[in-house]
């Protein structure tokens, strides 16, 4: 059975082509919703995933008719996507996500119908200052999460860390169901700190190619203590009047950037973790590797935590959405 995947992003999108769990081909493409919030329309858009279906289709040397199903997740189920789906309330895992499934004929993209998988959000009250914090959602790593889930064997309560420009924490109970997440903006603050501030020339305007434990721990440490802005102007200060070099003083800025996730984790209202769960965490490797250890590195965690290799990320968007799509009924065995 062929089936094709579609993952849209703010900024991008990844469509993917399968042979049943196998994959077959991938292509990419620079269009995401971003698009449509600045042109105001969907038009951009449209083209953009149908030239990224056509260019996956082409390396796999298949045309559209041989595709027995078609799957799309992330924000292309947002108001500025192809299809709205509004989210699913938690707790949601993959019984609810497979539920909540639509299907819809968009023929400027595709010929076949599409089936979106919606997103998940916390709560379900009026939001306004006194609970805003305690608001959250996510479009896309819902099937992220149920393919780290399957890959993994997740099957006790988990914290499911997903770096990136916005970083989710995914929160997950004994019965694999997302219960909440939190998100912050840690990798936009990361790449504007490092391009676009005072401390671009202290940094050659990089970011960290090797892990520094000992800076990465301080910076983490700095940031609890003495705030985020401070700490990161300390980073000039590494570079005016001291011998560390370039990768430390990056490590440094990653750790009280990644610190300040996880004083978030530990006073956020949006999910509410005890300190023994365990911690699943993926991303690049730097990533990963900086999350792991400031988690294991500080004495709220004391879970397992999980890093989890490059082989088992590989698609995972593609991944999950066939496991709700199974789980849905849509896929023969």
């Amino acid at each position: 059975m062929h089936i094709l995947t579609i993952d849209t992003g703010t900024t991008n999108t990844r469509v993917t082509v399968w042979n049943g769990n196998a994959l077959k081909a991938h292509a990419a493409r620079q269009v995401g919703v971003r698009d449509t919030a600045i042109s105001g329309n969907v038009s951009i858009l449209q083209r953009g995933i149908s030239a990224t279906i056509e260019a996956a289709l082409a390396k796999a040397r298949l045309d559209i008719s041989s595709i027995d199903l078609v799957l799309a997740s992330g924000m292309i189920t947002s108001n500025v996507g192809l299809f709205e789906i509004p989210h699913l309330l938690a707790p949601a895992g993959c019984d609810e996500l497979a539920a909540g499934m639509q299907s819809a004929m968009i023929p400027e993209v595709c010929e076949k119908p599409i089936w979106f998988i919606p997103g998940v959000r916390n709560m379900n009250e009026s939001v306004g200052l006194h609970n805003c914090e305690s608001m959250d959602m996510l479009r896309g790593e819902e099937v992220e999460a149920m393919a780290l889930i399957e890959r993994l064997s997740i099957s006790e309560p988990a914290v499911i860390v997903l770096p990136g420009s916005h970083s989710k924490f995914v929160h997950l109970d004994e019965k694999q169901r997302i219960t909440g997440c939190v998100t912050t903006l840690a990798g936009e603050l990361l790449h504007v700190i490092t391009h676009n501030t005072i401390l671009a020339g202290a940094l050659n305007s990089d970011f960290a190619v090797e892990i520094d434990e000992e800076m990465l721990l301080a910076g983490a440490r700095s940031a609890s203590k003495i705030g985020l802005g401070r700490a990161c102007f300390i980073v000039r200060m590494l570079d005016q009047f001291t011998i560390y070099d370039r990768n430390a003083r990056a490590n440094f800025l990653l750790g009280s950037v990644l610190g300040a996730d996880l004083l978030t984790l530990k006073n956020t209202d949006a999910i509410r973790i005890s300190p023994g769960i365990q911690y699943v965490i993926a991303g690049n490797r730097i990533l990963r590797e900086a999350i792991g250890l400031l988690v294991r590195g500080d004495d709220f965690f004391s879970g397992k935590v999980t890093t989890v290799g490059h082989d088992l990320q590989s698609d995972l968007a593609g991944y999950g959405a066939i496991l709700v799509a199974r789980r849905r009924g849509l896929l023969r065995d």
